[in-house]
């Protein structure tokens, strides 16, 4: 039986695949605005809702953690299922899940309801990164890869400058519970948008030739080195943009005074230099390898210069104007996601398409446990002292990240295949 793995021809530019595979991250793109406008409307509901139900820092952090461990673990698992069935039928299930989750959130009335309900949105949204990430190495020659997950990443920024923009405005017009009921449904369009999109697997094939041929070629990716450099630079990076997207609207309200409305005007900028940090990191990776520089050194480039802009969350928490302090977070979110597009598509260049999903789900599984450990010290940290001790770590892991990435990834490493 032939084997098939999901994946659009390549073609020269012009050509109707060149043109699909376009349709196709950009569709991406949407699945990831929808991602995090999901995850984001508890944030940036949170100092209302924490304020009606009586919730402390604490409840506030075992609540986002219940969705970081479901999330974290679905990272690996959701990769190996998209190994096995493709993204095309893996993420169309994802996105249902996660809208029905989303509208019945808006039920919840207590910490274990929403940590309950967290949990189980982790479980759909665990899926999108792998299977965006596995869809750019099956479709992008690796010159235009940085650029497409650019695309695609950046639609966490979106996402989350929209809810913060929006969400605020739909809950003081209609509640608060509105507002989860509106973001659930938001999903059933994408749909529509993504089996347009994607093209159906030929009949009788099966995806990446069956489970046995998958794990063959996994498990030997837990030897090398390279493997690990993925998984450390991204448990190290992660912590920061968790850390951004559920406290930064908390964060204003405790420590700057500011009201929901205010949040609704202020809160989406950060995630706008975020977008743009995406396509920044993107950009230059190409443009350097157009020029001729390896791959894997233009990667490299890319995360050391974007980890410098991360250490301006450092004195965030000190200054004494809320706009220098936003001012200042704008600059360590465009530093993070100009880092994290390189760390999503290091799995591509170093790894046979076969297994990205499943190096990009371990990475996430890792990424997911540290950020964990992070949101709970943060909520335990913010009730018993204050939000600087988080923002020097935010600021001082990224460096430990790329310390990693130099030194487990060597010239040599990227697969030929991939």
């Amino acid at each position: 039986m032939k084997q098939a793995t999901d994946t659009v021809p390549e073609q020269s530019a012009g050509g109707a695949a060149y043109q699909r595979r376009w349709w196709i991250v950009w569709a991406l793109f949407g699945s990831t605005v929808l991602n995090y406008f999901n995850r984001q409307t508890l944030s940036v509901l949170a100092p209302l809702i924490s304020q009606q139900l009586h919730l402390s820092h604490s409840d506030l952090s075992r609540i986002f953690a219940a969705f970081q461990v479901s999330y974290a673990v679905m990272w690996l698992l959701g990769g190996i299922a998209l190994d096995l069935v493709g993204t095309r039928l893996g993420l169309s299930l994802a996105v249902i899940w996660w809208s029905l989750v989303s509208l019945a959130t808006s039920f919840a009335n207590s910490v274990a309801s929403f940590g309950a309900l967290r949990f189980l949105l982790g479980i759909g949204e665990g899926f999108n990164w792998p299977g965006a990430s596995k869809t750019v190495a099956e479709v992008f020659p690796p010159k235009e890869r940085g650029l497409a997950v650019a695309i695609f990443d950046s639609g966490s920024s979106v996402g989350g400058a929209l809810a913060a923009f929006c969400i605020p405005w739909i809950a003081l017009r209609f509640g608060w519970r509105s507002a989860f009921a509106f973001s659930g449904l938001l999903g059933f369009a994408w749909l529509a948008w993504w089996l347009m999109a994607y093209p159906r697997p030929k009949a009788g094939t099966r995806v990446n030739g069956g489970a046995a041929s998958s794990m063959r070629l996994w498990l030997p990716t837990l030897r090398r080195r390279a493997t690990w450099g993925v998984v450390l630079g991204r448990s190290l990076t992660d912590p920061v943009w968790w850390f951004y997207v559920f406290w930064l609207p908390q964060y204003l309200s405790d420590a700057r005074g500011f009201s929901l409305e205010r949040i609704a005007l202020f809160a989406w900028i950060p995630f706008v230099a975020a977008d743009a940090g995406n396509f920044a990191g993107g950009y230059l990776s190409g443009r350097l390898i157009a020029r001729g520089m390896p791959v894997m050194k233009a990667r490299k480039a890319v995360c050391v210069g974007s980890c410098l802009p991360m250490l301006a969350g450092i004195p965030a928490a000190s200054v004494h104007s809320p706009y220098w302090a936003l001012a200042l977070i704008c600059l360590a979110l465009f530093g993070y996601a100009s880092w994290s597009t390189m760390g999503l598509t290091l799995p591509s260049d170093l790894f046979p398409r076969e297994v990205v999903g499943s190096v990009t789900g371990l990475s996430g599984l890792g990424a997911g446990a540290v950020s964990t450990l992070f949101t709970l010290s943060i909520g335990v940290l913010v009730d018993r002292f204050s939000y600087g001790p988080a923002f020097v770590a935010a600021g001082i892991l990224p460096l430990l990240a790329t310390l990693s990435i130099l030194l487990l990834i060597r010239p040599g490493d990227e697969c030929p295949s991939a």
